[in-house]
C-alpha cells in the first residue's frame, strides 16, 4: 500500500524535527516536504503533491491563515490540519482556519515536562487525523441496521423499548472533527425563541470552547455561553460543555442544572458526548432529540442508544457533507437514526421537530 504522503509546514526546526520524528515512525505515513513558511509552502506545492499538510499558525513572510486560503484557492479537496497553541490567541486563530477551510488542528504540547510527554501527546492528536482523511474507513454494520442509509429520510431499524414521547424538553449536540464548521450551521438556523433549552458537547479543549461559544453567539439570534456550574438550562439558550470538563445535569427547585466535573476520559475524551447523553436519558428520559454531527470515532453511540430506548428522537449528519462520517455513521450502523440529512438541513428539521412536538402538545395530539 502506497505510504500516505505529508507535506509539515512551520516556522520553528524544533517543532518540524518532532513531526517529521512522530510521522516516519508509522509505516504508512512519510513526510516529503518541510517549509518554514507559508510562502516557501506554496511554491513547493507547485512540484510537489502531497496528501495532506500540516500548517502552523504563526509564521513569518505568510503565517498560516494566509497560506490557507491560498491553498484553498488550488486545491479544494486537499486535507490541511492546523497546528496551534494552547492560547487565546491560538484559539481564536484556529477557529478562523476552520471558517476558511482547514480540515482539522492539532495543539501544540504545552508544559508537558519532557520532550517523550510531548511527542506522545502530538502523537495521540495527529496520527490517528492523518489516517482518517487520507484512508477513512466505514462504520462496521450490525444486525440493527445498515451501515449506511440514504441521505434523507426515516432510517431508524431499531425499535424504542417505550413508545415516543409527545414531547421535546431538550435538543442535546454532540460533534468532534468538523463539528466548529457544522455547529455554525446548525445553531444559526436556531430561533431566539426556540422553546427548548440546548445543550452542546464538542471535542476541544480549554479556552477553545469559549471562543468557539462566543463565536456562534455573534452569528446566531439565539443566545450561546460556554457552560458553568450551576447554570439552568432555559429555552432559548445553547450551553455549551467547556473544554476538560465533563457536562452533566441534575434537578434542582431552580430547574436543571449543569454540573462540571474532570472525571475520567470516555472515548480519550473530556468533554465526552456519551457522558453527557447518559446524564440528558437520566435527566429528561425519553423527552430528547438527540443530534449527532460530523466526528471521528463513536463518541455518543452509547448515549443515543439508551435515549433511544427511552422513545427519543435521532438525526445524524450524513456522509457527504460530514468532515469524518465516523460518529454519525456508528449511529447510522446501529439503526438508530430517525433522519440522516445534509448539514443545511439539520437545524430547520431540529425547529421543525421541537415545534411539531409542542404544537401537537398544546392541540391535545
Amino acid at each position: 500500500m502506497k505510504k500516505i504522503q505529508i507535506m509539515v509546514v512551520d516556522d520553528s526546526a524544533v517543532v518540524r524535527r518532532l513531526l517529521t520524528t512522530i510521522i516516519a515512525e508509522d509505516p504508512e505515513l512519510e513526510v516529503i516536504g518541510v517549509a518554514h513558511n507559508g510562502r516557501i509552502a506554496l511554491r513547493m506545492l507547485e512540484t510537489m503533491e502531497p496528501d495532506l499538510i500540516t500548517l502552523d499558525i504563526e509564521m513569518p513572510e505568510m503565517d498560516g491563515l494566509e497560506a490557507l486560503l491560498e491553498i484553498r484557492k488550488r486545491f479544494r479537496r486537499l486535507p490541511v490540519i492546523m497546528f496551534s497553541t494552547m492560547t487565546e490567541r491560538g484559539a481564536s486563530a484556529t477557529l478562523e482556519a476552520l471558517a476558511g477551510g482547514a480540515n482539522d488542528y492539532v495543539t501544540k504540547p504545552a508544559n508537558v515536562g519532557s520532550v517523550t510527554a510531548a511527542m506522545d501527546a502530538v502523537r495521540s492528536q495527529l496520527i490517528p487525523k492523518i489516517k482518517a482523511f487520507c484512508r477513512p474507513t466505514m462504520p462496521v454494520p450490525t444486525r440493527g441496521g445498515p451501515a449506511t442509509g440514504p441521505a434523507t429520510g426515516l432510517v431508524a431499524n431499531r425499535v424504542a423499548k417505550v413508545a415516543r414521547t409527545k414531547q421535546i424538553d431538550l435538543v442535546a449536540i454532540g460533534a468532534s472533527t468538523g463539528g466548529p464548521t457544522a455547529l455554525a450551521s446548525v445553531v444559526s438556523a436556531l430561533p431566539a425563541d426556540l422553546p427548548v433549552p440546548v445543550v452542546v458537547t464538542q471535542h476541544m479543549p480549554p479556552v477553545f470552547t469559549k471562543y468557539l461559544s462566543k463565536r456562534l453567539d455573534g452569528s446566531s439570534a439565539i443566545d450561546v455561553r460556554e457552560a458553568e456550574e450551576g447554570d439552568v438550562l432555559r429555552p432559548g439558550l445553547v450551553l455549551i460543555a467547556p473544554g476538560d470538563f465533563h457536562m452533566t445535569f441534575r434537578a434542582t427547585d431552580s430547574g436543571k442544572v449543569v454540573v462540571l466535573d474532570q472525571g475520567p476520559q470516555v472515548h480519550f475524551c473530556r468533554p465526552s458526548v456519551d457522558v453527557m447523553m447518559a446524564s440528558v436519558a437520566k435527566t429528561f428520559q425519553g423527552r430528547v432529540l438527540s443530534v449527532i454531527l460530523t466526528g471521528m470515532g463513536s463518541d455518543g453511540r452509547d448515549g443515543c442508544t439508551t435515549l433511544r430506548d427511552l422513545g427519543a428522537e435521532v438525526i445524524v449528519q450524513d456522509q457527504a457533507t460530514s468532515v469524518v462520517w465516523g460518529m454519525p455513521g456508528a449511529i447510522v450502523a446501529l439503526g438508530l437514526a430517525d433522519q440522516v440529512l445534509p448539514l443545511d438541513d439539520i437545524g430547520a428539521a431540529i425547529v421543525q421537530r421541537v415545534t411539531r412536538r409542542l404544537t401537537g402538545i398544546r392541540s391535545g395530539a
